[in-house]
């Protein structure tokens, strides 16, 4: 299964949390299957979500596109910089 697929498929059973800052909540709080960045996201963003990530062992996606082929993909219309993805 490709990212994509997965991106949909968790927006289809909504298990897929949207938004950098939800994000970051999450990670700290649960236990996600793993973390999606767009390509283009600010470096800051992705620094602090690599980090975290990595310190409750995540594992972190780099989504071969823009924040606005992710929103598309999310059937938003507005860009999404990262998606994670419950478990």
């Amino acid at each position: 299964m490709n990212i994509t697929e997965i991106i949909q498929s968790a927006i289809k059973s909504k298990k897929a949390i949207i938004g950098y800052k939800e994000s970051i909540k999450f990670i700290k709080c649960g236990k996600p299957k793993m973390v999606i960045i767009a390509k283009n996201a600010p470096e800051k963003i992705m620094n602090e979500i690599k980090y975290n990530a990595k310190i409750f062992e995540i594992p972190v996606e780099i989504f071969n596109g823009t924040s606005k082929d992710l929103g598309v993909i999310c059937g938003k219309p507005y860009p999404i910089t990262t998606i994670t993805i419950e478990e």
